[in-house]
């Protein structure tokens, strides 16, 4: 038990699932409260940047922060999710820079969703995630689709084969037949 929860694939994909919901949980009420005033927040971070159509921009940041948070929280499409998250919080980052220059305590919350965001973009969700799942599933479907062609082809062969060891046990005797028999479907 200690084991299975020490290995390094173990630890990864906790820490992975750790990092995926906590930041989205945290993050979503960003977004809710955009929402909650989308005029305020436009007129106090999108028109500062002169940024066009500052009342559009606004939604987009808050449905990126909500739908990138749930898509933290469930792992699917993750990366899409982080990558959205990765977006806003860029221009949010922009836009403390240029309003209040290097403010630590401004950033520091900025800059922890940034490298919470960035890396679940580049590692993934890890295997606690539906998008592992879904991998899981199609990877499945792809193998029995492999595993029917290859027992056809296989009975294809071992029909040629049975045609020819018939011939080789009238000629090689009882040793050969077995070797053949029990090494070809060991061998394959």
């Amino acid at each position: 038990m200690l084991s299975t929860i020490l290995t390094k694939s173990f630890s990864k994909d906790t820490a992975l699932l750790i990092l995926r919901v906590i930041t989205g949980t945290v993050l979503i009420h960003h977004g809710f409260e955009k929402l909650a005033n989308i005029e305020n927040f436009a007129d106090a971070f999108v028109r500062p940047l002169h940024l066009p159509f500052p009342i559009f921009l606004s939604y987009v940041a808050a449905f990126s922060e909500i739908g990138g948070s749930w898509l933290l929280i469930l792992g699917l499409a993750t990366r899409f999710g982080a990558l959205a998250i990765v977006g806003t919080i860029s221009v949010a980052i922009y836009h403390a820079l240029v309003t209040s220059g290097f403010n630590i305590f401004l950033l520091e919350l900025l800059l922890l969703y940034f490298a919470s965001a960035t890396s679940i973009a580049l590692t993934g969700p890890g295997d606690f995630s539906i998008d592992e799942v879904i991998i899981r599933v199609l990877r499945s479907e792809s193998d029995d689709e492999d595993i029917q062609e290859t027992i056809k082809t296989k009975t294809n062969t071992n029909t040629a084969k049975s045609i020819s060891q018939e011939e080789s046990t009238n000629k090689g005797g009882i040793f050969q037949f077995l070797q053949a028999n029990l090494l070809s479907d060991t061998s394959n």
